[in-house]
This record gives C-alpha cells, sequence and structure tokens, in this order.
C-alpha cells in the first residue's frame, strides 16, 4: 500500500473507483430512504418523530468516524510527513464539521418534542458540541498563516489532542446520567431495535460513508490542484 502514498498515483485510483462510489451513494440512499420513510414503522412512543433518527444517527457516525480519519492523518503528518496524508486530513475536516452541524441540528429537533427543550447541557450532546469546536480549530489553524503547509503542524497536534474526546462522545451515555437515551445500536449486547428500523439505519450510514468518500475525492482534487499551484509558486519565486 506504501506505493499509494504518492498523491498523484492515489489521486489516479480514486478517480477511476469515483464513478462506482458515486453510483453506490445513490443507490444505498434511495433504498434507505424507502426503508427509513416508507418501510419502517412508526415508534409506539416516538411516533414519526423517530424518522429523524436515520438523518441524526449517521451524521453521528460520520462526525465521529472522520474526526478519527483527521487524527490518524494528523499522526502520519507529524512522525513521517506524509503529503498524501496532509491532503486528506485538510479534505476531510470541512465535511467531518459539516456532519456534526447536522447531528446538532437533528438531534434539537429531534429533542425538542422528545424533552420538551431544543437544548440540554447534557453529557453527551455537550462532548458532540466540543468535537464541533475541535473542527473549527483544526480549519482555523490551517487558515491562520499565509503559508498554508505552516498551519500543518499545531492542526496536526490539536487533533491528535481531541481524540480523548471520541470515548467521551461514545461512553458518556454510560458513564453519566444523561438526558440522552442510551446507545442502541453498538453495544456489546447487539443492537436493542427491531430489524425493521435497523435495516435501513444501516443503509443509510452506508449510504452517508459513501458520500463522505465521494466529497473527500472532489476535495481532494481541489487541495491536490491548491498544493501543485503552491509548489509552482515557491518554485517559480525562488528563480
Amino acid at each position: 500500500m506504501h506505493r499509494f502514498a504518492n498523491p498523484t498515483r492515489f489521486m489516479k485510483v480514486a478517480d477511476r473507483l469515483f464513478p462506482f462510489v458515486s453510483a453506490g451513494f445513490l443507490a444505498l440512499l434511495a433504498w434507505g430512504l424507502y426503508g427509513a420513510l416508507l418501510a419502517s414503522p412508526e415508534d409506539y412512543q416516538q411516533g414519526s418523530t423517530v424518522r429523524i433518527m436515520y438523518i441524526h444517527v449517521p451524521s453521528a457516525y460520520l462526525a465521529v468516524m472522520i474526526y478519527g480519519v483527521l487524527a490518524a492523518c494528523s499522526a502520519s503528518v507529524l512522525i513521517w510527513k506524509h503529503p498524501l496524508a496532509d491532503l486528506i486530513a485538510r479534505a476531510s475536516a470541512p465535511v467531518g464539521l459539516v456532519f456534526t452541524v447536522l447531528c446538532l441540528a437533528t438531534g434539537s429537533l429531534w429533542g425538542k418534542p422528545m424533552w420538551g427543550t431544543w437544548w440540554d447541557w447534557d453529557a453527551r450532546m455537550t462532548s458532540v458540541l466540543i468535537l464541533f469546536f475541535l473542527y473549527l480549530g483544526y480549519i482555523a489553524l490551517l487558515n491562520a498563516f499565509d503559508d498554508p503547509a505552516r498551519g500543518s503542524k499545531p492542526a496536526a497536534i490539536l487533533a491528535l489532542v481531541g481524540v480523548v474526546n471520541l470515548p467521551v462522545i461514545k461512553f458518556s451515555v454510560d458513564w453519566w446520567n444523561t438526558l440522552h437515551q442510551p446507545a442502541s445500536l453498538l453495544r456489546f449486547d447487539g443492537p436493542a431495535m427491531p430489524a425493521s428500523m435497523l435495516q435501513p439505519l444501516l443503509v443509510m450510514m452506508a449510504a452517508f460513508t459513501f458520500f463522505y468518500l465521494m466529497v473527500l475525492v472532489i476535495r481532494l482534487r481541489a487541495e491536490f490542484a491548491a498544493a501543485r499551484i503552491r509548489t509552482l509558486r515557491i518554485t517559480g519565486a525562488s528563480e
């Protein structure tokens, strides 16, 4: 896999896979929306409000997963000065930020009819809000210098420090008495929901993952082009 560390070689492979990823996203999204909006039953307590879950849970999953990708790439940048890892981290951060915002927004919409409030300083909600600020901080550090390359190291350090927040997000409902409901999907004893709800939820999570991969390739093209332009400018200035 080391030969794919070269950004040019990696982008050639990514461009070939892009049509398949895009088709997979559209197929999974259509399947997931049909299951979420039409095939899955209403909840006996929440009614149709439970359908917010099919956007909220995949958004939360992607927000955390993408930050994990960001942190892994940041470690590679700091240890090996990996150019492709830096590009992936830069391209992933705004996508993760959007999913975090979507997670917070849908959670608020879901919480109002269920809990009677748009927001509560609950451990799960607060830790996700911290994740939002970590994404903002990472993006801000990347753009805090005239030379974007200078922001890679401090941004990578922040990303690695923020990793401690990920287990807090996951286990906060177990560690503290929170308003947020306990985990019903990723449990040691298996998912605590009927198959009629679980299947469309897993399909939507897969669709969101394919969407991330699709947008990542698009953003990598832009980041790769910007990096080449910076290199040409530096070369031209040195001549």
